[in-house]
């Protein structure tokens, strides 16, 4: 599949996401043997993007809609791997196909419960009526047996899902390498951030004290790996723990796209474990 050009961001950016997600597909399944999960691009009337899943079905449709994500690339990008982490589908961004993604009626429960509903929407809020129907509904008529095919497909995605937090149970994340090794191109989210002085440069002149505070970031990719490094204002201040007003003040919630780094030290703390970066360069910083 060719990938397509990502509105609202630059040439540089759409380059570094799609190298990115060449790396999270590395070793996964080819999507002609396994199908795929699909970042639809938004479109007219739908400024989100959404996730969908490709099947190498014989018949006609073989592409379901799961659900929207977010209306920015590295937010959808960061909830879809996120999601499929632990599935051996590779993680694809495609244009909106209108042919192959339009319902065909096919997707629609016509009994039951949820009668007059989609298997999409049953999927989000009862995923064991979409088990029951995989693997114990008796289909009588042609129709009722590619419902039976979706259904399969959509608790094959629930299946994902369980990995996913099967694996979250016992571990709640992992080191981004060995120390000492380099590191690029991260999407870090800002978890916590605290201020402190800088001991070795903290100076008194004319017995005015000169501060140079730092901010201890905790951050956490987008499946949840935590990181940790310092941030160094390059001015000084006249307060303890007070950042001057040229250094830019990290908040809880903001994204970080770290360029390069360095591996300095990895440690567990509870049954969490940490990555604590050095030698940050952040892009754009």
């Amino acid at each position: 599949m060719a990938n397509p050009i990502i509105p609202g961001i630059s040439e540089a950016e759409q380059d570094l996401l799609y190298k990115k997600l060449t790396e999270y597909n590395r070793r996964r399944a080819s999507y002609k043997e396994a199908g795929a999960y699909l970042v639809v691009l938004p479109r007219h009337g739908y400024p989100r993007y959404s996730l969908w899943i490709y099947s190498p079905l014989p018949e006609r449709l073989s592409i379901f809609y799961i659900q929207d994500l977010s209306e920015d690339i590295n937010e959808s990008l960061r909830a879809a791997s996120s999601l499929c982490y632990y599935s051996s589908r590779c993680l694809l961004l495609m244009e909106y196909n209108a042919k192959r993604m339009q319902s065909k009626g096919d997707d629609i429960i016509s009994h039951g419960k949820y009668h007059g509903h989609f298997l999409h929407e049953i999927f989000r809020i009862d995923p064991g009526y979409i088990s029951w129907v995989a693997y114990k509904f008796t289909p009588r008529i042609p129709k009722q047996e590619r419902f039976v095919q979706i259904a399969k497909i959509y608790h094959s995605v629930h299946l994902d899902v369980q990995k996913r937090q099967a694996r979250q149970k016992y571990s709640t994340s992992r080191f981004l390498g060995k120390e000492g090794e380099k590191v690029e191109g991260l999407t870090l989210k800002v978890l916590h951030v605290r201020l402190e002085d800088d001991p070795y440069k903290t100076i008194v002149k004319e017995n005015i004290p000169y501060f140079y505070v730092r901010q201890v970031l905790t951050l956490e990719d987008p499946i949840g790996n935590l990181v940790t490094f310092r941030i160094s204002a390059h001015a000084a201040s006249r307060e303890s723990c007070q950042l001057p007003d040229t250094a830019h003040a990290f908040q809880p919630g903001e994204t970080v796209n770290v360029a390069s780094a360095r591996i300095a030290r990895t440690y567990t703390s509870g049954n969490k474990q940490y990555t604590r970066l050095n030698y940050v360069k952040i892009k754009g910083g």
